[in-house]
């Protein structure tokens, strides 16, 4: 079997978690025999060559719709449906707050599109996104897929009621590499970092940064902020560096070995998120011995209910509440087993063949 992968043209210039899913999903995949090829949007697809075409993220389907009616192949969504709604009407400032009064969702996406298009060349692939719009270019890709790979069943529930489909889908769900279990019987315990907060994510209004400092500052914790800046938030970072108390310390780069070292030591982990589909560094954070702190938007109970503390993004009380509730938590031994039984990327490729073949077979 002969697979493409193809996602956004800045999968690796801008990197995100789509970046990780997809390469450690093809890695796997690898493993089991699967031959995988991964290709971005804007470049030119031997589709020939290929049994089964996989597109990931279905929020921009301006990159999917010309590839699906050039190839005429069979093709899977990972969806990695966001929905920041609630940031963007309650967080964003600028331009972006005064468009989020006027314009919907998908439409604000639409002209998203448009802009990349205009101001990063990232070319729209088919006319028929401008002449429909976003929701019905969205609705036409989900109706056409022979399958759906959402994260989560409430990632589906979620994407199915906006736009009011039913559709074939298969739970894949995201994970962690099961070797970052074994660092804990050979990383140090680093002094720097014993009984630390970390928040190990891109630093952007998105990941609410700036309200786990203003929660955290001049508390008795030392909490670790381990993350670039997202290019198009430079303004936000400064202002984080800015609020921050003598107690918020900022890390840019780690080696991978460091990375591990701070998991390790530290004692909680949080990702206060205005949503995560799952939230990767927590898994990994989880794994690692941290008891774990995340948002209540999104996808997150499916993964993280009974085994860790939710706070309100919104909320600075809410936020120092629930890591005063981890820190003062013994580490739950039963949480690593299920992610190491349930959320690994053997196991989100193991699903994902499963969905190859059921369409496949069809």
């Amino acid at each position: 079997m002969r697979v493409a992968f193809i996602s956004r043209a800045t999968l690796y210039s801008t990197p995100g978690g789509d970046t990780k899913q997809l390469d450690m999903t093809a890695h796997y995949l690898r493993e089991l025999g699967v031959e995988v090829d991964v290709c971005l949007t804007n470049q030119p697809i031997e589709y020939e060559k290929y049994d089964l075409l996989h597109f990931f993220n279905i929020i921009r389907p301006a990159d999917i719709l010309g590839h699906v009616q050039k190839s005429g192949k069979p093709f899977a969504v990972s969806t990695i449906f966001l929905d920041y709604g609630d940031f963007e009407k309650k967080a964003r400032g600028g331009l972006m707050k005064w468009m989020n009064k006027i314009f919907s969702e998908d439409q604000i996406e639409y002209i998203k599109a448009v802009a990349r298009w205009a101001k990063n060349g990232e070319k729209i692939g088919s006319m028929n996104y401008l002449l429909w719009g976003h929701k019905k270019s969205v609705k036409w890709v989900a109706n056409n897929a022979q399958i759906l790979l959402p994260n989560s069943e409430n990632e589906y529930r979620r994407f199915a009621k906006k736009y009011n489909i039913e559709h074939a889908y298969r739970v894949v769900p995201n994970g962690i590499d099961a070797s970052v279990a074994d660092k804990v019987k050979t990383s140090r315990i680093n002094d720097k970092y014993d009984g630390a907060v970390l928040c190990v994510a891109r630093i952007e209004g998105r990941k609410n940064q700036l309200n786990l400092i203003r929660a955290m500052n001049n508390t008795p914790y030392k909490v670790f902020i381990h993350g670039k800046p997202s290019p198009n938030n430079i303004g936000y970072y400064e202002q984080c560096k800015a609020e921050a108390a003598d107690n918020i310390h900022f890390t840019t780069w780690l080696t991978e070995e460091e990375l591990y070292e701070m998991y390790h030591s530290a004692k909680v982990h949080i990702l206060p998120s205005y949503f995560e589909t799952t939230g990767l560094s927590s898994l990994e954070a989880a794994v690692m011995g941290c008891n774990i702190v995340v948002t209540d938007k999104g996808d997150t109970k499916d993964y993280f209910d009974g085994y860790a503390w939710f706070c309100d993004p919104d909320d600075t009380d809410s936020i120092r509440e629930a890591v005063v509730a981890a820190h003062e938590a013994p580490y739950n031994e039963a949480f690593r087993d299920k992610i190491l039984k349930d959320y690994t990327w053997m196991r989100a490729a193991e699903e994902t063949l499963a969905a190859y073949k059921q369409v496949l077979q069809q």
